[in-house]
């Protein structure tokens, strides 16, 4: 049978180990993608059959006892009708015109045995009709009604009674008829007996579900803290390996595995930082060759205009290609362990201060206003600090928007950590983007208009100098403000300090010089 596929919703076939198969796995699960909760569920529901099983056997044998014990009761009191019937035989009227003779103490003997048992319902027929045949049990045949002719009694309880019947046929000089057995208690404790059952099993079948939830968290809990280990793990602390000291022996394979990762990465990344390293460190001594002789032939004499020009481009990339390795260096020195020296700062708005000083320039020209927010104290290693800060500056006067303000804050707290950010009114930063700010030449703009101004190492650095410091970068987009910037620790609050600076006259200042005399060259050191 052929199956047809809308052409809209077509997709084409997708190869196997492809991207699209984990979400058709995905969609192919019949519950939750929890293991727990899919665990917990197959067993509700194997307890929830089981009892009911149990529940359903043990209702149909109850069933069919009651069945037997009232078949046995009739079959009593049918012996015993018959018995008064042939013992008061001949109690009788003389012979009918048919040779049948008619009772005449007989019914006041069976008003007064059927006022004993008042569950049975006995109806005669006076045509005698000799019958070898056993008696047997009948209900609701044609020649035998499902119930009795209804009495006052039975009209005036509120739901009739259900009644068994067992019709019998004359014998020797007794009449046959049917004899009616009230079931109503045994129907009423059937029907009680199955919902006790019904709500066992149900209650059976969630106690059981939540004790399985509790039994499965417990049985996972080393997948959580092996989660917790793994959550951890960061390219800087690839040494680290995982615990399986507490974990038990289905999953050791799996962190086995998984430590021989971790060793195969820490040893590719190592190779690649010191192939980082080796590389940025020979290139400095050509570029600064470079540099110099394009320096010493701008100097001569006689220079055509022409020339100068060109020489003044190729020094300003000379001068970006030096920042470049220069960064690379730097971090490859920070991703090694290098640790930042701290030494005692009295006030970081006054740090700041200074790094405002030489971003002034670039703030006036593009028609911004600075503010200095908070201030704290403590010990920190100032030039990197200094560094981290312009490049902060840096980056957010690019994307700030003309006639708003930045906000330098400073933040301390009881912990002795310190929150150092610039704040900056400008495109909101999409939410995927914000994680991978701190990654090495990313840019959020997939254009790279500015690709030939920045080459996307300033929030690098300034991740390598929060981990230096101790401490992790952060940033946050919303309502058209980014903020950006580092939490170090080793510091404490100091009095709170404010200072608004205005916007200044944009200083004219030939490109090729202005980015010679860049934040990244004049505030470079290495760890």
């Amino acid at each position: 049978m052929s199956k047809t596929v809308d052409p809209r919703r077509a997709r084409p076939p997708t190869p196997e180990g492809s991207a699209d198969q984990p979400s058709r796995a995905k969609r192919r699960l019949p519950f939750s993608d929890s293991l727990g909760a899919r665990l917990s569920l197959w067993l509700a529901t194997q307890t929830f059959t089981g009892l009911a099983l149990v529940s359903l056997a043990a209702y149909l044998l109850t069933a069919a006892s009651l069945e037997r014990r009232q078949d046995e009761t009739l079959a009593q009191n049918l012996a015993q009708v018959r018995h008064l019937m042939a013992s008061h035989a001949e109690d009788a009227t003389p012979q009918t015109t048919d040779g049948a003779r008619a009772p005449v103490r007989l019914p006041q003997v069976l008003d007064d045995f059927m006022d004993i048992h008042r569950e049975l319902r006995l109806q005669l027929r006076l045509q005698l009709r000799p019958s070898s045949r056993p008696p047997s049990v009948n209900r609701g045949t044609e020649d035998t009604p499902d119930a009795p002719p209804p009495t006052p009694a039975d009209a005036a309880m509120q739901r009739p009674p259900l009644w068994r019947a067992l019709a019998f046929d004359a014998v020797d000089r007794a009449p046959g008829g049917t004899l009616w057995l009230d079931v109503s208690r045994d129907a009423a404790f059937l029907q009680r007996l199955g919902l006790t059952l019904m709500s066992a099993s149900l209650i059976g079948a969630l106690l059981v579900s939540v004790g399985s939830v509790l039994l499965v968290r417990l049985a996972l809990s080393p997948m959580r803290l092996l989660v917790d280990q793994t959550r951890q793990l960061a390219a800087e602390r690839l040494h680290e390996r995982l615990d399986g000291s507490q974990q038990p022996e289905e999953l050791m394979p799996l962190v086995d595995q998984f430590n021989a990762l971790l060793e195969r990465l820490s040893r590719s990344y190592a190779q690649l930082e010191g192939f980082n390293a080796d590389v940025a460190h020979e290139l400095r001594n050509p570029l600064a060759t470079l540099i110099t002789g394009t320096e010493v032939a701008m100097r001569q004499p006689g220079v055509p205009a022409a020339t100068l020009d060109q020489l003044g481009s190729n020094l300003e990339e000379l001068q970006r290609m030096a920042g470049i390795v220069n960064d690379m260096l730097f971090l490859s020195h920070a991703d090694s362990g290098a640790s930042a020296r701290r030494q005692p700062v009295a006030s970081l708005a006054a740090l700041a201060a200074d790094v405002a000083d030489y971003h002034e320039a670039a703030i006036a020209e593009a028609q911004l206003r600075l503010r200095i927010e908070g201030d704290a104290t403590g010990e920190f290693d100032v030039p990197l600090l200094k560094r981290g800060l312009s490049n902060l500056l840096g980056n957010a006067t690019r994307y700030a928007r003309a006639d708003t303000e930045l906000q330098v804050r400073i933040e301390a707290n009881a912990a002795g950590v310190v929150r150092l950010s610039v704040t900056n009114q400008g495109p909101v930063i999409p939410p995927e983007h914000l994680p991978r700010l701190f990654d090495r030449f990313y840019r959020a703009d997939p254009a790279r208009r500015r690709g030939s101004e920045h080459h996307g190492l300033g929030l690098s650095i300034v991740a390598a100098i929060a981990r230096m410091h101790g401490g992790e970068p952060f940033a946050f987009s919303h309502d058209g403000q980014n903020r950006i910037g580092l939490a170090i620790a080793g510091g404490s609050k100091a009095p709170a300090r404010s200072l608004l600076r205005r916007p200044l006259r944009p200083r004219k200042r030939l490109r090729w010089r202005r980015r010679w005399l860049s934040a990244d060259a004049s505030l470079d050191r290495g760890p």
